[in-house]
């Protein structure tokens, strides 16, 4: 049984106090795609990514961002027709049912926090980076998780809950501090090609592939570019964060198309860009071993004051990201709890805000535990499998919506739509399994433990199920 599908109309009707404020025009959206997808991807995954394929992590960028635009394109499409908090979870309910998208919600669920752990732990390493080449010795046992020897990942903790007090404060508030961020990462990323792209050397682009291309076991790690492109691909999602922001679109219509794939066009761009830029001007085994690669290419090239301004960028800079995905996982609890899925009392929103501020508060807490205890790595590769199988169910419900509802208002026409639909679904599904299986298992165990909340709690108070509920009092 996949449950009760909910109409398109039925997402427009909610009850008082369960409402989103519509704050946020194109420029907002644009920021907040840019903002999410330019982050801790390019400036700490490529390291990691170089060390999985070598210098074909360029080409395993490439690849991510194939697959990724596909997602887009089907997203946008979605998104502009269904103009309502929750992303794939919301269309997964139009489309499939209340089973499945309790099982794409859940899986967004980990997307979204464990990306904002990724990136305040990939934050904390330039952070560190920054203040030790200044000279400054700081204690080990504070720096990093149990893991690597120490107690905790403090400064990544402290970023988690910076952010989550902003969010609070209210979104618009926060998608306009977004921008100016955004425009910092940008201009730190056009120095670092502009003083990178100069030193390129072919020697460093040979062998090319190292590792081949399919994803193998070596030494106990996933390699290869597949394998690469299964961990790059973190750092190109986050135009699904725009989606999730539909609700609070002024003109939800024109602005969700704009800021989906104007963002992706504009990402893609800049990582091509960086990565042929990073892996042509040092040896890959050097990025591969390093928190900071692009600080670090420029320190091996002899420029410090423009390392130094670009790893300072990236710590001013990196909390967009953290914001924009602590934004979508408030978005998803919120839409989950507003459903009844979850309890209903989660799903209230500040009188003076308009954004939903017990649950943006449970969100940041449990993102700084995460972030404070475990390895990056490991961290991005579990929040790829949640979100492959969100982009899968996007993919998914543009062909079954197509079939079912031909002539539904869709402000935007996907070209293509079965062929787009098929692609993003087969790109993601390879991608999923080029992961470690150790990540599968742990994504697998993950759903499971959702399907026990779901059929325990989600399923027997679904409004869905019993619309008389709506007015039932909070839990």
């Amino acid at each position: 049984m996949l449950g009760p599908r909910k109409s398109i109309d039925h997402h427009a009707s909610h009850g008082a106090g369960h409402s989103l404020a519509k704050t946020l025009s194109w420029p907002h959206l644009i920021a907040l795609g840019v903002g999410a997808i330019v982050g801790t991807g390019i400036y700490t995954l490529t390291g990691v990514g170089a060390e999985r394929a070598g210098p074909a992590v360029i080409l395993a960028f490439a690849i991510a961002g194939a697959v990724c635009a596909c997602a887009a394109l089907a997203y946008a499409e979605m998104a502009t027709m269904i103009p309502a908090a929750g992303s794939a979870y919301t269309f997964s309910y139009t489309a499939m049912g209340e089973t499945v998208a309790w099982v794409v919600g859940w899986s967004l669920v980990l997307e979204y926090s464990l990306a904002c752990s990724t990136v305040a732990v990939g934050w904390s390493g330039y952070l560190v980076g920054w203040i030790q080449s200044a000279g400054v010795a700081l204690p080990p046992a504070l720096l990093v998780g149990p893991h690597a020897g120490g107690l905790i990942n403090l400064p990544a903790v402290l970023v988690a809950l910076a952010i989550m007090g902003l969010l609070v404060g209210g979104t618009r508030e926060s998608a306009t501090l977004n921008i100016i961020l955004v425009i910092i990462k940008l201009v730190a990323l056009s120095v670092f090609v502009a003083f990178a792209l100069p030193a390129f050397d072919s020697a460093n682009m040979q062998p090319f592939m190292p590792y081949g291309f399919t994803s193998t076991e070596m030494l106990g790690e996933k390699r290869g570019v597949m394998a690469a492109a299964a961990i790059v691909f973190f750092a190109f999602y986050g135009f699904d964060a725009v989606a999730t922001s539909a609700e609070e679109a002024k003109n939800p219509g024109r602005d969700l198309t704009i800021g989906i794939v104007g963002s992706m066009l504009v990402c893609t761009f800049i990582y091509m860009l960086v990565a042929i830029a990073a892996v042509g001007a040092v040896n890959y085994l050097e990025l591969g071993n390093s928190p900071e690669p692009l600080a670090l290419v420029l320190r091996t090239l002899g420029q410090p004051v423009a390392s130094h301004l670009v790893a300072l960028a990236a710590i001013i800079a990196l909390p967009s990201v953290i914001l924009v995905m602590m934004y979508g996982q408030s978005r998803i609890f919120f839409v989950m709890a507003r459903d009844g899925l979850l309890p209903r009392g989660l799903a209230k929103v500040s009188p003076r805000t308009g954004a939903p501020t017990l649950i943006t508060l449970l969100t940041g807490i449990s993102v700084a535990a995460v972030a404070g205890f475990f390895r990056l790595d490991e961290i991005a590769e579990l929040a790829n499998a949640g979100t492959l199988i969100a982009f899968v169910a996007v993919g998914a419900c543009l062909m079954i919506l197509r079939k079912q509802q031909p002539d539904a208002k869709r402000l935007f026409r996907c070209p293509q739509p079965y062929l787009v639909g098929t692609l993003a679904i087969l790109g993601c599904l390879y991608l999923f399994v080029s992961l470690p299986q150790a990540t599968i298992t742990r994504f697998f165990l993950w759903n499971v433990f959702g399907l026990v909340i779901y059929f325990a709690y989600g399923r027997r108070r679904s409004l869905l199920r019993s619309p008389d509920e709506t007015a039932a009092p909070a839990e």
